[in-house]
């Protein structure tokens, strides 16, 4: 229910606004991916017109030497001459297996170490351990120990005190009166 208060409230005015706040609202979610999609069809279209306008490049970067010598300068009998020589070829994979071989031998080295090092730390850890519980043992023993003294010493501390009463109780018998008043003999 609104109120009309001068014009300000025109039901007219009121869905004008709340429409164009609904414009609003989905232009900005919609708006975004659609730019996007809009950007790469464009792209789209463009790379393919710009690929029928040129050439087609020879990528095929594997077959061309880096540094290109000229046919009068090279000199193609060197390199033809090691490849077809099976001596050659021979101690290149002589070669190959003797280094193959050292790599293994390395690598078992350290490996051996490596294994070695956690044995003598794992050694370590058990003496430590061996220790600790040591000192553990230790501890308990004394605990118990003390443990002991203090409950005989609660036993002598009751027994003192019946004692004490026992002979409190003898001399009040007697005609002893606390206050420090001083025993009537009537014996």
């Amino acid at each position: 229910m609104a109120l009309d208060r001068g014009g300000s409230c025109n039901p007219t005015m009121v869905k004008i606004g709340i429409t164009f706040l609904g414009v609003c609202l989905v232009g900005y979610l919609v708006g975004p991916p659609l730019y996007w999609h809009l950007l790469e069809g464009l792209a789209a279209v463009r790379r393919s017109s710009a690929a029928v306008s040129c050439p087609t490049c020879n990528c095929d970067c594997d077959s061309q030497p880096l540094l290109s010598i000229p046919q009068a300068l090279s000199n193609g009998s060197l390199t033809d001459c090691a490849k077809h020589d099976p001596e050659v070829n021979g101690e290149t994979e002589k070669n190959f297996a003797e280094l193959l071989s050292e790599e293994l031998k390395l690598r078992e080295a350290e490996a051996l170490e490596s294994q070695q090092r956690a044995d003598m730390a794992l050694l370590e850890a058990k003496k430590l351990t061996s220790q600790y519980q040591k000192e553990a043992d230790k501890c308990n023993s004394g605990m118990e120990t003390c443990e002991e003294a203090r409950e005989k010493a609660e036993e002598a501390l009751v027994a003192q005190k019946k004692l004490s009463e026992m002979w409190e109780s003898r001399a009040r018998q007697r005609g002893w009166k606390d206050g420090g008043n001083k025993a009537v003999n009537t014996a």
